[in-house]
């Protein structure tokens, strides 16, 4: 097959790029920073029939950037199978706290990122009458915790998005998965943005305690993708949360609103 991942570069995104790698998938990574070993990987036949990796500059805020990705897949496979909206960022922040700034920052990449990519490459996918999208959510886009408002938002978007496309598309044979994992253990919580301290705080110790790494997630999403799973939750903690959510909504709301109390505790100690 022939996958693009955005934000393949580090974190999940580079976890994808290598497992769809490891199958012998030709793979191109869209990032806007240059993995430090792309030089030497480039250098290198895959296993692929001695093709190699590709990347391409890619910030998904930015349309020219995804037409020059188009152009590229044009260029030199001719067609696309597998699209993956991976590129995001960790914010979040309470209610009347976190700014506008910062929620249009989140929302440009988180949200409009994959509306960008999907936008960009569906008349390609029509035309071939073939292809898989797979976006990249959260747990965050089914469950909702305190603190992380503009987050949800954003995934929860990216959620509701994926199913419309996935219906749009159904007559075209092109499908479209969404992957929702809870906390697993990666660097982007290092780059959190928002002026809510005490979130950054919580979420630092939930990923720095997450049991999952990158590697197991990436593995779980590509086995739902070839089961053709629309809705893939590939860690037990992620389901074990949206099962509640489903099965006992006022259990859910209890710690729900414990968790929120618990923010606000963490806050006036600081003060």
């Amino acid at each position: 097959m022939r996958v693009l991942v955005t934000g393949g570069a580090s974190g999940l995104g580079a976890a994808l790029a290598a497992a769809f790698a490891a199958r012998g998938d030709d793979v191109l990574v869209g990032d806007i920073t240059e993995p430090p070993s792309a030089a030497e990987v480039a250098q290198q036949p895959s296993r692929n029939q001695g093709s190699k990796p590709h990347f391409i500059k890619l910030d998904v805020r930015a349309d020219d950037d995804w037409a020059a990705a188009r152009d590229w897949v044009l260029r030199e496979w001719g067609e696309l199978d597998v699209l993956v909206n991976n590129a995001g960022v960790a914010g979040g922040g309470r209610i009347d706290v976190a700014g506008m700034d910062e929620w249009q920052w989140i929302t440009e990449i988180n949200l409009f990122g994959v509306v960008r990519g999907t936008r960009t490459f569906v008349p390609m996918f029509k035309q071939q009458r073939s292809g898989h999208i797979v976006n990249i959510a959260s747990l965050a886009g089914l469950v909702h915790p305190a603190g992380m408002g503009s987050y949800n938002a954003v995934k929860a978007g990216v959620v509701a998005f994926s199913e419309t496309t996935s219906h749009e598309l159904a007559e075209y044979d092109v499908r479209c998965s969404v992957a929702c994992p809870s906390y697993f253990r990666t660097r982007l919580i290092e780059n959190i943005q928002g002026t809510d301290t005490a979130v950054g705080q919580v979420i630092g110790g939930l990923v720095a305690a997450a049991p999952l790494g990158p590697e197991d997630i990436a593995a779980a999403v590509l086995d739902g993708m070839d089961r053709g799973d629309e809705l893939i939750i590939p860690d037990d903690a992620a389901k074990a949360a949206y099962y509640l959510k489903l099965t006992d909504r006022a259990a859910y709301d209890e710690v729900m609103r414990r968790q929120a109390a618990r923010l606000n505790a963490m806050s006036k100690d600081g003060d």
